[in-house]
Protein backbone atom coordinates (compact mmCIF):
# COMPACT_ATOMS: atom_id res chain seq x y z
CA UNK A 1 0.00 0.00 0.00
CA UNK A 2 1.25 3.15 -0.71
CA UNK A 3 1.36 6.48 0.90
CA UNK A 4 -1.10 8.18 -1.08
CA UNK A 5 -3.53 4.92 -0.43
CA UNK A 6 -2.92 5.47 3.44
CA UNK A 7 -3.78 9.13 3.63
CA UNK A 8 -6.76 8.59 1.55
CA UNK A 9 -10.31 7.48 3.20
CA UNK A 10 -11.01 4.04 2.51
CA UNK A 11 -13.51 4.12 0.25
CA UNK A 12 -11.28 5.16 -2.45
CA UNK A 13 -10.11 2.34 -3.35
CA UNK A 14 -13.42 1.11 -3.50
CA UNK A 15 -14.17 3.69 -5.95
CA UNK A 16 -10.89 2.82 -7.89
CA UNK A 17 -12.11 -0.20 -8.55
CA UNK A 18 -15.80 0.58 -9.55
CA UNK A 19 -14.20 2.93 -12.16
CA UNK A 20 -11.50 0.92 -13.56
CA UNK A 21 -14.33 -2.02 -13.92
CA UNK A 22 -16.49 0.82 -15.45
CA UNK A 23 -14.11 1.62 -18.07
CA UNK A 24 -13.06 -1.48 -18.60
CA UNK A 25 -16.86 -2.77 -19.08
CA UNK A 26 -16.81 -0.14 -22.19
CA UNK A 27 -17.98 -1.60 -25.61
CA UNK A 28 -14.45 -1.17 -27.61
CA UNK A 29 -16.43 0.32 -30.64
CA UNK A 30 -17.84 2.79 -28.45
CA UNK A 31 -14.57 3.68 -26.49
CA UNK A 32 -12.51 3.96 -30.15
CA UNK A 33 -15.63 6.44 -31.11
CA UNK A 34 -14.81 8.19 -27.58
CA UNK A 35 -11.02 8.26 -28.15
CA UNK A 36 -11.40 9.49 -31.26
CA UNK A 37 -13.85 12.43 -29.74
CA UNK A 38 -10.89 13.07 -27.35
CA UNK A 39 -8.71 12.96 -29.91
CA UNK A 40 -9.95 15.87 -31.92
CA UNK A 41 -10.62 17.60 -29.11
CA UNK A 42 -7.12 17.72 -27.51
CA UNK A 43 -5.74 18.82 -31.27
CA UNK A 44 -8.38 21.48 -30.86
CA UNK A 45 -6.96 22.41 -27.60
CA UNK A 46 -3.48 22.65 -28.96
CA UNK A 47 -4.16 24.68 -31.70
CA UNK A 48 -5.46 27.45 -29.27
CA UNK A 49 -2.77 26.86 -26.60
CA UNK A 50 0.37 26.68 -28.32
CA UNK A 51 2.22 24.60 -26.09
CA UNK A 52 5.50 23.68 -27.71
CA UNK A 53 6.21 21.03 -24.78
CA UNK A 54 3.54 18.28 -23.90
CA UNK A 55 3.83 15.74 -21.10
CA UNK A 56 1.59 12.91 -22.52
CA UNK A 57 0.50 9.47 -21.26
CA UNK A 58 0.88 5.89 -22.38
CA UNK A 59 -2.55 4.41 -22.25
CA UNK A 60 -2.37 1.69 -19.66
CA UNK A 61 -5.49 0.20 -18.04
CA UNK A 62 -8.25 0.82 -20.98
CA UNK A 63 -7.16 4.54 -20.35
CA UNK A 64 -7.98 6.65 -23.29
CA UNK A 65 -5.96 6.02 -26.10
CA UNK A 66 -4.32 9.72 -27.76
CA UNK A 67 -1.61 7.69 -29.58
CA UNK A 68 -3.05 9.10 -33.03
CA UNK A 69 -3.07 12.69 -31.62
CA UNK A 70 0.39 12.15 -30.29
CA UNK A 71 1.74 11.62 -33.81
CA UNK A 72 -0.52 14.17 -35.37
CA UNK A 73 1.28 17.05 -32.60
CA UNK A 74 4.32 15.51 -33.00
CA UNK A 75 4.09 16.65 -36.87
CA UNK A 76 3.23 20.15 -35.81
CA UNK A 77 6.55 20.13 -33.66
CA UNK A 78 5.21 19.54 -30.63
CA UNK A 79 7.78 18.48 -28.30
CA UNK A 80 6.30 15.08 -26.57
CA UNK A 81 7.69 13.76 -23.43
CA UNK A 82 6.55 10.73 -21.12
CA UNK A 83 6.49 10.26 -17.69
CA UNK A 84 8.86 8.75 -15.98
CA UNK A 85 8.96 7.15 -12.28
CA UNK A 86 12.06 7.64 -10.30
CA UNK A 87 11.18 6.07 -6.95
CA UNK A 88 7.66 5.77 -5.31
CA UNK A 89 8.01 9.00 -3.31
CA UNK A 90 9.21 11.25 -5.78
CA UNK A 91 7.71 13.20 -8.35
CA UNK A 92 7.70 12.25 -12.23
CA UNK A 93 10.21 13.21 -13.81
CA UNK A 94 9.64 13.74 -17.87
CA UNK A 95 11.50 12.61 -21.11
CA UNK A 96 11.50 13.39 -24.44
CA UNK A 97 9.47 11.13 -26.88
CA UNK A 98 8.45 11.01 -30.26
CA UNK A 99 5.70 8.12 -31.84
CA UNK A 100 7.71 5.78 -33.39
CA UNK A 101 10.93 6.39 -31.09
CA UNK A 102 12.05 3.17 -28.89
CA UNK A 103 10.33 2.69 -25.69
CA UNK A 104 11.04 0.25 -22.82
CA UNK A 105 9.26 -1.18 -19.81
CA UNK A 106 10.02 1.02 -17.31
CA UNK A 107 8.19 1.30 -13.38
CA UNK A 108 5.05 -0.61 -12.94
CA UNK A 109 5.45 -2.12 -16.85
CA UNK A 110 4.56 1.27 -17.96
CA UNK A 111 6.42 2.22 -21.35
CA UNK A 112 9.19 4.84 -21.02
CA UNK A 113 11.39 6.47 -23.56
CA UNK A 114 14.30 3.89 -24.45
CA UNK A 115 16.82 7.07 -23.98
CA UNK A 116 16.09 9.36 -21.05
CA UNK A 117 16.42 13.21 -22.16
CA UNK A 118 14.79 15.06 -19.35
CA UNK A 119 12.37 17.99 -19.99
CA UNK A 120 9.72 20.42 -17.87
CA UNK A 121 6.72 20.30 -20.01
CA UNK A 122 4.79 23.52 -20.18
CA UNK A 123 1.97 21.41 -19.90
CA UNK A 124 0.49 17.94 -18.99
CA UNK A 125 -2.13 15.56 -20.88
CA UNK A 126 -2.79 13.12 -17.27
CA UNK A 127 -5.03 9.67 -17.68
CA UNK A 128 -7.50 10.16 -14.90
CA UNK A 129 -9.64 6.70 -13.63
CA UNK A 130 -12.40 9.35 -12.54
CA UNK A 131 -12.77 12.71 -11.63
CA UNK A 132 -14.87 15.44 -9.76
CA UNK A 133 -17.15 17.99 -10.81
CA UNK A 134 -14.32 20.54 -9.06
CA UNK A 135 -11.56 18.83 -11.78
CA UNK A 136 -9.99 16.23 -8.88
CA UNK A 137 -8.82 13.83 -10.23
CA UNK A 138 -9.11 10.42 -9.10
CA UNK A 139 -5.90 7.75 -10.27
CA UNK A 140 -4.51 4.73 -9.14
CA UNK A 141 -3.23 5.62 -5.90
CA UNK A 142 0.35 5.98 -6.47
CA UNK A 143 0.53 9.52 -6.10
CA UNK A 144 2.97 10.32 -8.61
CA UNK A 145 0.89 12.57 -10.30
CA UNK A 146 0.00 14.75 -7.24
CA UNK A 147 3.47 15.21 -6.09
CA UNK A 148 4.24 16.25 -9.31
CA UNK A 149 1.40 19.27 -9.29
CA UNK A 150 3.22 20.29 -6.11
CA UNK A 151 6.15 21.60 -7.42
CA UNK A 152 6.23 24.75 -8.51
CA UNK A 153 6.06 26.25 -11.12
CA UNK A 154 3.06 23.63 -12.54
CA UNK A 155 2.45 23.27 -15.99
CA UNK A 156 -0.83 23.81 -17.54
CA UNK A 157 -2.94 20.39 -16.79
CA UNK A 158 -5.74 18.41 -18.84
CA UNK A 159 -7.44 15.43 -17.48
CA UNK A 160 -7.96 12.56 -20.12
CA UNK A 161 -10.90 11.03 -19.38
CA UNK A 162 -14.12 9.62 -20.20
CA UNK A 163 -17.59 11.38 -18.94
CA UNK A 164 -19.15 8.07 -17.69
CA UNK A 165 -16.25 8.23 -14.91
CA UNK A 166 -17.37 11.57 -13.89
CA UNK A 167 -18.58 11.26 -10.06
CA UNK A 168 -18.79 12.88 -6.50
CA UNK A 169 -15.35 11.86 -4.32
CA UNK A 170 -14.24 13.16 -0.96
CA UNK A 171 -11.39 15.45 -1.70
CA UNK A 172 -7.92 14.69 0.58
CA UNK A 173 -5.26 17.41 1.12
CA UNK A 174 -2.99 15.98 -1.56
CA UNK A 175 -6.09 16.37 -4.20
CA UNK A 176 -4.87 19.32 -6.87
CA UNK A 177 -7.62 20.87 -8.88
CA UNK A 178 -6.80 20.28 -12.47
CA UNK A 179 -7.15 23.34 -15.23
CA UNK A 180 -9.35 21.38 -17.78
CA UNK A 181 -10.80 17.55 -18.13
CA UNK A 182 -11.49 16.44 -21.47
CA UNK A 183 -13.90 13.96 -21.73
CA UNK A 184 -15.45 12.34 -25.11
CA UNK A 185 -18.01 15.27 -25.19
CA UNK A 186 -17.00 18.42 -23.15
CA UNK A 187 -14.03 20.57 -21.41
CA UNK A 188 -14.94 21.29 -18.12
Amino acid sequence: MTSADQAAPPARSALRRQLLSRRNALDPTQKEAWDAAIRRQVLAWHDAAQVATLGVYWPIHSEPDLQAAYAALAARGVQLALPVVIDRESPLKFAHWAPGEAVRAGAFGVPVPAVLAWTQPQALLLPCLGFSPARLRLGYGGGFYDRTLAIAPRPATIGVAYGCTRIEFEPTPHDVALDRIVTEDAFW
